[in-house]
């Protein structure tokens, strides 16, 4: 059972937001322990009508928790996991440093629930932009299995953490007075700006973001032959990635067979009509835990391909709701064996 719970890297961004999704969602935990880096010790969080203190991050932190949920940096990640495992608790990783151990499953519920049975320790959650299209692609790929996806995505910069948003602001402001905020989060300024690189040169040309998506993609679905052409953009948005996403698949799919696939799929809302003006926005999927899809089209140049727009909330499904639900998606198979 998981009846006590250490929140790591409580005081972030994401950490806000489990706190908040934890007593939305009501889990059933008796204990709850609140982590972070010897800054934010000692600082007071509100929960369920309670005050917690904030707690150093050590491995006698550990002892007696059953389930982790973290939100560190990988070096933060990579030092702190096997602490936690070695006390006897499993760990929900929002990090990057696990994703891809051949070890480690990297799981979004709605996709593939299964998978969270072969953890040893550590359960792995995706990037953003590549958790919101496994959601989207997962339908289609079930009935007429995915071959080849391009996508361009549209990253908020809240991607990058309260950082990224702090120099939103700041480069914005700076830009309307003619003056420019010197970037130190991005590698160029953001307001009004795009800017076609997140993360490092990583491979022939592409960024560490883009290859997340390709390896993410693949490991999540369960299938290596598929074929992802990734390109990641920053846009001046502070919360809601957006993604232009063409799918094609192995067997023909009609347009209406593409939609009802994706109308059915978990966590999905559709909000398609293009004469009334209505498709996913940021600003009007802020705050909200499903994948928004619309402008649902049949590609045009050729092959069976759809292509479609996608939104999230990337604090929320790209982060820390995917990492509450794989912590439910524990305690109901958990209790589904012991009754």
């Amino acid at each position: 059972m998981y009846e006590t719970l250490a929140l790591v890297g409580a005081t972030g961004a994401v950490g806000r937001i489990v706190l908040e999704q934890l007593a939305e969602r009501e889990l059933p935990i008796k204990r709850l322990k609140l982590l972070a880096s010897e800054r934010s010790v000692g600082k007071e969080v509100h929960f369920r009508g309670e005050t917690l203190k904030v707690e150093l991050l050590e491995p006698s932190a550990f002892n007696h928790i059953d389930l982790v949920i973290a939100s560190t940096p990988d070096e933060v990640s990579a030092e702190f996991a096997p602490w936690a495992v070695k006390a006897g608790a499993v760990v929900v990783d929002e990090s990057g440093y696990w994703r891809m151990d051949p070890t480690v499953p990297l799981i979004v519920p709605e996709v593939n629930p299964e998978a969270v049975d072969n953890h040893q320790g550590i359960i792995a959650s995706p990037n953003c932009s590549t958790t919101q299209m496994v959601v989207a692609l997962a339908p289609l790929h079930r009935a007429a299995r995915v071959r080849r996806v391009v996508v361009s995505t549209y990253q908020a910069t809240s991607g990058a953490g309260l950082a990224g948003n702090e120099e939103l602001n700041h480069s914005v402001r700076s830009a309307l007075v003619g003056q420019t905020h010197p970037p130190k989060t991005f590698q160029h300024p953001i307001g009004f700006n795009l800017i076609p690189q997140i993360g490092s040169e990583k491979h022939e040309g592409y960024t560490s973001e883009e290859m997340k998506m390709v390896y993410e993609t693949r490991k999540i679905l369960g299938d290596e032959d598929i074929q992802v052409c990734p390109t990641c953009v920053r846009v001046p948005v502070s919360t809601g990635h957006s993604e232009s996403i063409l799918v094609e698949t192995e067997t023909p799919l009609s347009l209406e067979e593409a939609k009802e696939l994706l109308r059915q799929g978990e966590g999905i809302t559709i909000v398609d009509d293009l004469p009334g003006g209505k498709y996913p926005m940021p600003r009007d999927c802020n705050g909200k835990d499903d994948v928004f899809i619309g402008r649902i089209r049949k590609d045009i140049s050729g092959g069976n391909g759809i292509t479609f727009w996608c939104v999230s909330d990337n604090l929320r499904k790209g982060a820390a709701t995917n990492a509450v639900q794989i912590a439910e998606l524990l305690i109901k198979r958990s209790a589904t064996k012991t009754a």
